[in-house]
């Protein structure tokens, strides 16, 4: 469990005082819950965020758990290192949006006609309760051939999953390589 501490003061001393100590500002909130101002360890933040399993994970601030889905972030322009965090606390039967990474399963038959698997949105935005929630989705691109390609409204209905992009946006394609 990610362990997190409580901001006492927001303003821009204080923030710059704890991202020289090595830590990322973060702000937590939740339908009926008020917002918490928490910091956390960069470094423990970015393994936590890489190496969770689900899309959701635990995180501990002053003494709370709360199972969060990080929603946003800013990172430096120059350096890319990150700056700020929105984190969303999933609460069970509350439906929110989020991304849900997409994963291919197999080889196109495509690759092997001079074709390159270009994959156009590598998140789909949906809306659902967390339980109810895919950690990916999965497209099986083995029977492509160049100049096909996988659209939103081509995805199998998920239970209590609502897909928000639109029905005409490509996922992924088999493009012609030059």
């Amino acid at each position: 469990m990610l362990e997190g501490i409580l901001r006492e003061s927001t303003g821009k001393t204080s923030v710059k005082a704890l991202r020289k100590d090595g830590y990322l500002i973060a702000n937590i909130y939740g339908k009926g819950l008020e917002n918490i101002n928490a910091a956390f360890k960069m470094n423990e933040f970015i393994r936590a965020a890489r190496n969770k399993e689900n899309i959701a994970f635990d995180v501990n601030v002053a003494g709370t758990a709360l199972n969060v889905v990080v929603q946003g972030y800013e990172s430096h322009a120059l350096s890319g290192n990150l700056l700020h965090v929105d984190l969303m606390v999933a609460q069970a039967g509350v439906e929110a949006n989020y991304s849900v990474p997409v994963t291919t399963v197999g080889t196109p038959v495509g690759l092997k006609n001079k074709g390159m698997l270009h994959i156009s949105k590598k998140r789909i935005q949906v809306k659902a309760a967390i339980e109810n929630l895919p950690n990916t989705i999965e497209l099986d691109v083995n029977d492509l051939d160049v100049g096909d390609s996988i659209l939103v409204r081509e995805l199998a209905e998920i239970e209590g999953v609502t897909f928000k992009d639109a029905g005409r946006v490509a996922i992924l394609s088999i493009i012609k390589a030059k």
